[in-house]
């Protein structure tokens, strides 16, 4: 055992660190400069609508959906694990920061904002700590079923929520608010909010129709056209945003005094902020061919969030349509995203009292878009056809996002899909048992071995990882296990064995002692060995019984049936002497 733990490679922890060190980023920004540059000023216009339309939808002001586009544009530029991504605030993270803001509003009846920037705070170290864990890797394992369901609910939370403003109301607080609001303010409609609202909402559905030129963002456009007609007609009766500060933001230092009413809404964000950046850089590295570094980009988004709760920016996360619009117009590397950042931050530092004259009912033309656009149509064509248990999965996902909260509904969706697939892997294990009789191949040339013995001869087969999902499956095929003098148990095909297989050959084991028969192990690999060697499975066999083949397997059981043959004759030999 010392001689294994000996031979495995020490820990680099220079090398581990070095991993998440911005220099990856900045060495190849020199690389792609004049289409990065104008493809950060593309998606920074991009950026501009939605970060404002954000920062309304979470409660805290159009600033803080601004300020947090400009520390994910530049920090995760920096630190990130994609060339592609542009980071800031997204919808599924706002849906989900805007609930705890409501939640958790002072008495007042105003948000809470240092609870909440000391909450975002906290989720970026949660991320920073999860990315030196070393998870990122696990996002691959997310069953389709349950992105599409997500990426549905979220789709269909954004649409409700900005119904209301649309039609000239404020923005309900959770989508049940919203299910409850929406027929009144269908009657009561403001005309002039609702005109504001589809002229914008309209332009920016068909403007890419009019167009392929990139210089002109689809939703820039619409927020000029909203925000014109508002003007040039005087439509006095619907909400504008207001006043934003000019200058650098005001400081918030986190107070954790209530931390233990924060962290579990501090691990919501960081959970979603994972999702959300992963699943968009999957999507980034299909349209570049490219592959992105998980764990860096959990790392670059636990930076973001940093600075996103210092600074007072709702949570960041890499976004799909700025990543998209990003490789549209030839970003290359994270100079893209700095850029993006950096031309946000000159409009609020000198530029941002324009923003006041925007009609809150344009901005909800614009997220009604984002919400559509959100919605995964691939699916929604083949829903009748989706086989049972995937369709049980995306409807339990869709409607837990809508109705409960975006975490418990991805993990609700992982479970009913690991459990699925458990149960699959366990139904399609294959085991056999046969006796030396029943054999279709023949023995080895020098063994003679007679029909009886042949029969007391059984050989259990395994095939395949043996872990606790096929433990029953295994065990109901050893329950046929009856009259026999010799156990081959086959394990050339079992590339691992976790506790729940293990204690399962060691109930087979007992099984067959009990019996008085023997066990042989045939063609173990050296990590299962390892495994069956610590838990004490193989001392119960002996290493004598653990051999590289079936045939060696046989032939040590006719040395072992030699031996005993000629013991009984040596006994039978002594008793006549003493007769």
């Amino acid at each position: 055992m010392s001689q294994i733990d000996s031979n495995q490679p020490k820990f680099n922890f220079s090398k581990y660190i070095n991993e998440f060190n911005p220099w990856h980023n900045i060495k190849i920004m020199h690389t792609n400069v004049p289409n990065d540059i104008l493809s950060g000023i593309t998606v920074a216009v991009i950026a501009m609508p939605l970060a404002l339309a954000f920062g309304v939808a979470s409660g805290l002001g159009a600033e803080a959906g601004m300020w947090a586009a400009i520390c994910g544009g530049i920090l995760v530029g920096l630190f990130g694990g994609s060339n592609t991504g542009v980071s800031g605030p997204t919808g599924p993270k706002v849906v989900q920061l805007a609930a705890i803001i409501a939640a958790t509003k002072l008495a007042s009846g105003q948000p809470d904002v240092v609870f909440a920037m000391s909450m975002v705070f906290l989720s970026g170290i949660i991320c920073i700590a999860l990315a030196l864990m070393k998870i990122g890797r696990f996002i691959y394992y997310t069953p389709y079923s349950v992105v599409s369901g997500f990426m549905c609910g979220i789709g269909v939370i954004i649409i409700l929520l900005e119904i209301p403003p649309m039609l000239g109301f404020a923005t309900p607080h959770s989508v049940v608010g919203a299910i409850r609001q929406i027929p009144y303010d269908i009657m009561h409609e403001k005309p002039h909010a609702l005109i504001v609202s589809l002229a914008t909402f309209f332009t920016i559905l068909l403007w890419p129709r009019v167009t392929r030129k990139q210089w002109l963002p689809a939703p820039l456009l619409g927020l000029i056209v909203g925000t014109s007609i508002a003007h040039a007609f005087s439509f006095k009766d619907i909400e504008y945003i207001g006043s934003m500060p000019v200058g650098l933001p005001h400081l918030y230092l986190p107070d954790f005094s209530r931390f233990g009413e924060m962290i579990g809404g501090a691990f919501a964000l960081a959970g979603l902020c994972i999702f959300d950046s992963l699943l968009t850089c999957l999507v980034a590295d299909n349209m570049t061919g490219e592959r992105h570094n998980s764990d860096r980009e959990i790392f670059g988004q636990g930076i973001a969030n940093i600075g996103c709760g210092l600074v007072g920016g709702v949570t960041t996360a890499t976004a799909t349509m700025r990543t998209v619009a990003n490789i549209k117009c030839g970003g290359k590397t994270g100079l893209a995203s700095i850029t993006h950042g950096v031309v946000l931050l000159a409009l609020m530092l000198g530029l941002s009292p324009y923003a006041s004259y925007i009609p809150m009912a344009c901005l909800a033309g614009i997220l009604l878009k984002v919400g559509m656009d959100i919605i995964d149509y691939r699916v929604l064509p083949v829903l009748h056809r989706m086989p049972f248990m995937d369709s049980i999965c995306f409807w339990t996902v869709l409607i837990l996002t809508i109705s409960v909260d975006l975490l418990v509904a991805m993990g609700v969706g992982i479970t009913i899909a690991f459990v699925r697939i458990v149960q699959e892997l366990g139904q399609a294990y294959e085991q056999n048992v046969v006796s030396l009789n029943q054999m279709s191949r023949t023995l080895p040339p020098d063994v003679s071995m007679p029909s009886e013995l042949k029969e007391k001869v059984l050989k259990l087969r395994l095939e395949g990882p043996l872990f606790f999902g096929v433990s029953d499956t295994i065990y109901r095929a050893s329950s046929s296990l009856v009259d026999y003098k010799y156990l081959i148990i086959r394990m050339a095909r079992v590339p691992m064995v976790d506790m729940s297989g293990a204690y399962l050959l060691d109930d087979i084991i007992e099984k067959a002692h009990h019996q008085g028969a023997t066990v042989f192990f045939t063609g173990l690999r050296p990590q299962v060995e390892r495994t069956l060697t610590r838990l004490k499975i193989i001392e119960k066999v002996t290493k004598d019984n653990c051999l590289a083949t079936f045939n060696d397997a046989i032939l040590r059981i006719q040395h072992l049936e030699q031996k005993q043959e000629s013991s009984s004759g040596r006994v039978e030999q002594g008793a006549l002497e003493r007769v």
